[in-house]
C-alpha cells in the first residue's frame, strides 16, 4: 500500500503531515526520537497499527521540524516543537484532538495538553519519558552525563547501520531486514550532526514541573520491562497527573506498534470510544508466501543508492510477473520482500520457485517461506497467527531455498512436489514445535 499523501502545514517552519481515516475522533501521533513519514510507512507493523487507529479515528501523522520530510531547520525548543502540533491541527481544521505521545514525544504532548487544554480531547502517553538524564533525584533516566557524551561521540560511526534494531524491534522475523530498515530511517530522517543536536536537546528536557498542570483525560500505558524508558517514568506520571488512568502491561518492547501492539490498541480504543475490541474481522483460509532478498544490506552498500534502487525495481517487476502467472495476490511489499496470498499451496510453491529463478538472472538470491492457515482479513491486508508463522518460516530459509510448514507439506500430497524433511523447529513467538520441509528443486 502506498503512503498516504504528504501535505504541509506552514507555521514558523513547514511541517510535513499525513491524514489517514475519517472517524469522529481526531488523533495526533506524536512520535518518539526520529521520524520520516515515507520510510515509516514501509514497515508493515507500523502500517497495520496506523490503519487500526484510523479505523475509529482521523489519524494525523507528522514529521518533527528539522527531520524527515519537514523543513530541515534547527531542531527547535520543546515550546517551538509544541507549536508545530498546533500548526498541523490548524491545517487539517481540527479544533480538538487526542494526542498520543510516544517516548520522546511524551514531553511535547504533556506540554501541549497543559498549555492548550481546550484543544486537547485526551492525552495518551505510551512508553513516554519524563526526564532522560539519570541524576540523584531521578535514578530512572536513560543515561548519565558521561554516558551521553560517550554515545554522542560514537554516533557518527553508528548512524545509518540500524544497530539498535535488536532492542527496538526485538521480535522481527528477519533481523537483517529490521536493521536495514532502521538504518534507512536514520539516514532519511536527519544527518548525524543533526541527530546529535536533537539528542542533546532531548537529554536536557525535564517536564516534572509541568506534569501536575495537566487537566485533561489522560491514559498512561507502559510495559514493565521497557528497555529504553524505565517504567518508573510512567508510575511518576500516573501519580502526578490528576485522575490519570494507568495501565501497566507485561513485556519488553518499547516501540508501541512492535509485535502488532494489539494490547496497546485495545487500551487506546477503549479509552477514547468506550469499546474495547474492534469488530470481529472476516477470516479466510489462505496460503501465504513470504520472500525476501538474501544479503540485501551488503548488496545495497556495494552498489550505492541509485543502482540498488534500480535493481530493486527490477526485482519487484520479476516477482510480480510470477505472482500474476500463478494467480497470487500481492498483499504487502516492504523494502526488499513480498507477502502474497494464494488459494492453493502448490501454486504458492511453484510461484516461489519461479521467482527464485527469475531474480537469479538479476544476480540476486531470494529465500521463501510458505504456510497455510486461517487469516484475518483487515481491509486489503491479511493478519493473524498464520501470517506470523509464514514470516518465521521464511526467516529460517537459506539463499535460493523454499521452506514450507508441515501443514503445506500435507496439503500438497500428490502434486508431484518433493521435499526434504528438516525436522521440528521452534518459531520465535509461536508456541510449540513446527515441522519444516525444504522444497527439492525439480
Amino acid at each position: 500500500m502506498s503512503s498516504p499523501p504528504i501535505q504541509y502545514a506552514s507555521g514558523d517552519v513547514e511541517i510535513a503531515y499525513q491524514v489517514l481515516g475519517d472517524g469522529p475522533i481526531d488523533i495526533v501521533w506524536v512520535a518518539g526520537a526520529i521520524t520520516h513519514l515515507d520510510v515509516m510507512w514501509e514497515h508493515a507493523g507500523y502500517r497495520r497499527f496506523c490503519e487500526q487507529l484510523a479505523s475509529f479515528s482521523r489519524l494525523i501523522l507528522f514529521d518533527k521540524r528539522g527531520m524527515g520530510l519537514s523543513e530541515r531547520t534547527r531542531i527547535g525548543t520543546l515550546e517551538e516543537r509544541m507549536d508545530d502540533v498546533r500548526a498541523v491541527l490548524d491545517a487539517v481544521g481540527s479544533e480538538q484532538a487526542a494526542l498520543i505521545g510516544v517516548s520522546e514525544g511524551g514531553p511535547m504532548s504533556i506540554l501541549f495538553a497543559a498549555t492548550y487544554p481546550e484543544r486537547t480531547k485526551a492525552l495518551m502517553l505510551v512508553g513516554a519519558e519524563v526526564k532522560e538524564e539519570t541524576t540523584e533525584d531521578w535514578p530512572w533516566g536513560e543515561v548519565t552525563v558521561a554516558e551521553q557524551a560517550g554515545a554522542m561521540e560514537a554516533l557518527p560511526g553508528r548512524w545509518g547501520k540500524g544497530l539498535a534494531a535488536g532492542v527496538l524491534l526485538p521480535n522481527e522475523p528477519d533481523e537483517e531486514a529490521a536493521r536495514a530498515w532502521l538504518g534507512r530511517l536514520q539516514t532519511a530522517s536527519m544527518t548525524p550532526r543533526d541527530a546529535i543536536a536533537f539528542m542533546k536537546m532531548g537529554f536536557a528536557i525535564d517536564v516534572r514541573d509541568v506534569v501536575p498542570s495537566v487537566r485533561v483525560p489522560t491514559l498512561i500505558v507502559h510495559r514493565v520491562d521497557d528497555p529504553i524508558c524505565h517504567v518508573e517514568n510512567a508510575r511518576y506520571l500516573a501519580q502526578h497527573i490528576p485522575g490519570a488512568r494507568y495501565v501497566e502491561l507485561p513485556g519488553y518492547t518499547h516501540v508501541p506498534w512492535a509485535d502488532s501492539g494489539s494490547e496497546i490498541l485495545d487500551e487506546i480504543r477503549e479509552f477514547l470510544t468506550g469499546v474495547r475490541e474492534a469488530p470481529e474481522p472476516d477470516r479466510v483460509l489462505a496460503t501465504v508466501l513470504f520472500t525476501d532478498i538474501v544479503g540485501s544490506t551488503e548488496r545495497a552498500t556495494e552498489l550505492g543508492d541509485r543502482r540498488w534502487r534500480e535493481l530493486l525495481e527490477a526485482h519487484h517487476s520479476a516477482v510480480r510477473r510470477e505472482l500474476e502467472r500463478f494467480r497470487g495476490r500481492e498483499v504487502d511489499t516492504a523494502g526488499d520482500g513480498f507477502l502474497a496470498s494464494f488459494d492453493g499451496p502448490a501454486r504458492a510453491i511453484r510461484c516461489a520457485n519461479a521467482s527464485i529463478d527469475a531474480v537469479r538472472g538479476l544476480g540476486l538470491e531470494i529465500r521463501a517461506g510458505v504456510h497455510t492457515g486461517e487469516c484475518e482479513i483487515v481491509g486489503e491486508k491479511l493478519a493473524g497467527v498464520a501470517v506470523h508463522i509464514g514470516a518465521r518460516v521464511a526467516g529460517r530459509a537459506g539463499a535460493g531455498e523454499i521452506l514450507v510448514s508441515g501443514t503445506v507439506h500435507d496439503l500438497v500430497a500428490g502434486s508431484g512436489l518433493e521435499f526434504e524433511d528438516r525436522g521440528p523447529a521452534e518459531l520465535k513467538g509461536v508456541p510449540g514445535e513446527w515441522r519444516l520441509f525444504a522444497v527439492v528443486a525439480a
